[in-house]
């Protein structure tokens, strides 16, 4: 049976003769495949999740430095991109500039070698680091220790909380682009309307990215760095998800609610880097992670929190290019519907007597 027939059977028995329209049966269908995309990508990006082509810097001497980079880059399964580096002094700047994900520093004079981590990056990531380091030193007969260099904070546990905050943001970005459509239909009959919702649309993306930085810094104490910089960010991941759902809803009408939330939700947030970082995530979520909202997000609240706002360029690229698309698209959606479809209050009061 089709999607159509069976929107059609459902409109006619569900409910007995007519209770269910087919419009609503086919948004119930549309419905199911969104949650079964959603278990899909969760279970698909979270449930095995391993390292895969770590960038890790090493230090070690010169003599043994070639070798040491090789066996690590041959390790099956390739969980290591190493590359040697000059010493401690760069490697740590490379890892708080987010150039590199980790560090071995071999002890040239003994068998105590160390490993240089960011657990503000994501605890998940300097764990399954450490555990091949590991693993590769206790096979040479060699011990570790590790050193965090950019810990998170006491109130960020396993440094989820950036994670977490950008999430919120995305969900009230497109919560008040579905609210905006409820209120006074999906698609905007003038540019004039569109340009009121975008309005409406910044002040709220202003306001919860003020009280989102407020509630992760001040209140909580669960995020350091800048709380300027964390509103901006805010301001821009809620305007950004929620333009991009207006744009959406413009062209698509009420399906673009859903179709914003397939983008945001089922692929933005299991690839955002947030419980597993980009490189424990399998290949298909590691690609599109960096492009999405949430992703983008992620990485540069991390980057405010625990890196000097470094590394920060790329996404918030990424970011100002969905809010400028949607800003853009939901402008031309309202004007071509205004072509065809005048708008009421734009139509001329007939006369109530043939000559007036």
């Amino acid at each position: 049976m089709t999607p159509t027939s069976t929107a059609t059977h459902l409109s006619y028995r569900a409910g007995g003769g007519g209770a269910v329209t087919r419009r609503a049966a086919l948004l119930v269908i549309g419905v199911l495949a969104i949650q079964l995309a959603f278990v899909t990508s969760y279970l698909g990006a979270f449930h095995r999740p391993e390292p895969h082509r770590v960038d890790l810097a090493v230090v070690a001497p010169e003599q043994t430095r070639g070798e040491l980079v090789r066996n690590l880059d041959d390790l099956s399964g390739e969980p290591l991109d190493a590359h040697p580096v000059q010493d401690e002094a760069e490697a740590v700047h490379r890892i708080r500039h987010r150039e590199t994900d980790a560090a071995l520093v071999v002890d040239p004079r003994g068998t105590r070698d160390r490993l240089l981590v960011a657990g503000g990056a994501g605890a998940s990531l300097a764990q399954a680091v450490e555990q091949v380091v590991r693993q590769v030193e206790r096979a040479e007969r060699r011990s570790l220790a590790t050193t965090d260099v950019a810990p998170a904070s006491s109130g960020d546990s396993r440094a989820l909380s950036a994670f977490y905050l950008v999430i919120g943001w995305c969900v009230g970005g497109y919560l008040c682009a579905a609210a905006l459509a409820i209120s006074a239909g999906a698609r905007p009959a003038t540019p004039r309307r569109a340009t009121v919702r975008l309005g409406v649309l910044a002040l709220y993306a202003a306001l919860s990215g003020l009280g989102g930085a407020i509630i992760a810094g001040p209140v909580l104490d669960a995020l350091p760095g800048s709380l300027f910089a964390l509103w901006g960010l805010g301001a821009l991941v809620v305007f950004a998800v929620g333009a991009a759902t207006l744009a959406l809803q413009g062209l698509l009408g009420v399906v673009g609610i859903g179709v914003a939330i397939l983008l945001v939700v089922v692929l933005g947030n299991p690839s955002a880097g947030g419980a597993y970082p980009y490189p424990l995530l399998p290949d298909f979520w590691r690609t599109i992670g960096p492009a999405l909202p949430p992703g983008a997000g992620v990485w540069t609240a991390r980057s405010i929190a625990y890196f000097q706002g470094n590394a920060v360029t790329g996404p918030l690229l990424v970011l100002a290019a969905w809010a400028a698309a949607g800003t853009l698209l939901t402008l031309l959606s309202s004007a071509l519907r205004g072509r065809t479809h005048q708008s009421p209050e734009l139509v001329p009061r007939a006369p109530d007597h043939p000559y007036g």
